[in-house]
């Protein structure tokens, strides 16, 4: 194809590139299906650069132009250096932490399953059978739990100290679980089944007295937003020890480095969740409102954390891959 048939056949696109890219640039965002164009675009217009310098390399205008809007569009989808904190902030919770989440999206299935399947089977086992409720504990002490502790423990603290206590133990758990996980996946599974015990006990025993709806009341308000962040913590620990299990190609220490720095995003993102969760367990849990107040603000939570990365986690890795292939191919 000559140059002028090469051009003339291009031009559009390098023009909706172009305009995209300037769109992006200017109001900071696009939407979804105008960054899959623009990923396009910038992917196909990288395609002709490398053919117009092999087969036009004569050609400065061409080339320089072709260049300029590779260079541009690569700016916008995947510069990691900006001196503007704020898009490196954007970029991070609309591609970095979703894309890391959906890398992990069955390590986070596997989480789920070791937590909530020791929850469920406890509480039911203690819920139905007098034998495993009358092993849980001594008479008196279950019934001060039943009665009064459980509740009086959402109010034991002002609401502000409470809800720090809360979001520091909550980070801390979450770093354990992940760090746990280069023990090639044991402990962090350990950690994950021992969770969901606990919870289950406690459910078994209320649901055993007939107070299941004051247990639910309690526990879904900040409940789940934070066993939701454990159990994607934990998810990030699993994917961690698999990396020590099965590293590739790679060595050991070199795949524990790369995915250690990939999936260490989830847990940036989470202490968000952390903090938000200890908020609501501080400042809403506790609180004498109406069960379906504090349970419906839980929910918005829960529907918040979950709503980005499943609805945009797959277009959100695809973006980082490519920035990630970029980066690697200019070391």
């Amino acid at each position: 194809m000559d140059i002028d048939a090469f051009v003339a056949t291009n031009q559009f696109q390098w023009q909706r590139l172009e305009h995209l890219t300037n769109q992006a640039r200017k109001l900071s965002r696009v939407g979804p299906d105008e960054l899959d164009e623009l990923v396009g675009l910038y992917q196909r217009a990288g395609s002709q650069l490398a053919h117009a310098r092999l087969a036009y390399r004569g050609d400065d205008a061409l080339i320089g132009r072709l260049t300029f809007l590779v260079a541009e569009a690569h700016s916008v989808l995947y510069s990691t250096r900006s001196t503007d904190p704020g898009r490196g902030i954007t970029r991070f919770f609309t591609v970095s932490f979703p894309a890391a989440i959906w890398s992990i999206r069955w390590f986070i299935a596997v989480s789920a399953a070791l937590t909530l399947v020791p929850w469920i089977v406890l509480t039911v086992w203690i819920g139905v059978s007098p034998d495993a409720f009358d092993l849980t504990a001594d008479p008196a002490i279950r019934a001060s739990y039943i009665e009064r502790d459980f509740e009086d423990y959402y109010s034991s603290q002002p609401a502000q100290n409470f809800a720090s206590q809360v979001f520091l133990n909550n980070v801390r758990v979450a770093i354990l679980a992940f760090a746990a996980g280069i023990l090639v996946c044991v402990f962090t599974a350990m950690l994950l089944i021992y969770n969901g015990a606990n919870v289950g006990v406690a459910g078994g025993l209320f649901t055993h007295v007939g107070e299941w709806e004051r247990f639910w009341g309690l526990i879904l308000p900040h409940g789940l937003l934070e066993i939701s962040a454990v159990i994607v913590a934990g998810a990030a620990g699993l994917r961690l020890g698999w990396t020590v299990i099965s590293p590739g190609n790679r060595t050991r220490w070199r795949a524990l480095t790369d995915d250690g720095r990939y999936i260490g995003n989830v847990l940036i993102g989470l202490v968000l969740a952390m903090f938000i969760a200890g908020l609501i367990e501080g400042f809403v849990t506790g609180r004498p409102w109406p069960t379906s107040l504090r349970v419906g603000i839980g929910v918005l939570a829960f529907v918040s954390f979950w709503a980005w990365p499943v609805l945009n986690g797959r277009r959100a890795a695809l973006v980082d891959d490519e920035a990630r292939t970029h980066e690697t191919a200019s070391r």
